[in-house]
């Protein structure tokens, strides 16, 4: 059933989210496909824009690969703390830290969105987070705790997933 989008970007954007938390969606590609089956056109330059906007980013699927997600398809319930040992397992790639710097690599596009999960969680040892497109950078109140907290998150990643 298709259904009349306005061209509008919000339009746009909203059902780009629908798509996304509707079913797995594996790359840009396919996404557009989608869109296009629901009358929409859209540049991949315009699509990267969106999914940015939207707070999209690739994290693991639980049977492999990965797959596009929001805010809103991350699992109902989660406390903040719960959230962020998930995230450390499905987007961290690698933490290493000196002084009272830790140094976090994720996929490309997921790194601010980490960084959201890691400022929500509120943990006393941290002061903040700078975050680029792959890499966050999280500074420590301990002016030497910086591979400590490193070593909290590489242990995050390493638990198994709480269902």
């Amino acid at each position: 059933m298709t259904h009349t989008i306005p061209a509008t970007k919000a339009a746009r954007q909203a059902l780009i989210k629908r798509l996304i938390e509707a079913e797995p969606i594996h790359s840009q590609g396919e996404l557009a496909v989608r869109l296009e089956a629901q009358g929409i056109t859209v540049t991949q330059a315009t699509l990267s824009r969106d999914l940015v906007d939207i707070g999209a980013v690739k994290v693991r699927a639980p049977h492999g690969g990965h797959v596009y997600a929001t805010s809103d398809t991350m699992s109902v319930g989660e406390d903040t703390e719960q959230r962020l040992t998930r995230l450390c397992g499905e987007l961290l790639f690698s933490a290493d830290g000196s002084a009272n710097l830790t140094v976090i690599r994720t996929p490309s596009g997921a790194a601010q969105y980490f960084a959201s999960a890691i400022d929500l969680n509120d943990d006393p040892d941290i002061l903040g987070t700078v975050a680029g497109d792959d890499t966050l950078m999280i500074i420590t109140r301990d002016p030497h705790g910086g591979q400590k907290l490193a070593q909290k998150f590489l242990e995050r990643a390493a638990r198994p997933a709480q269902q």
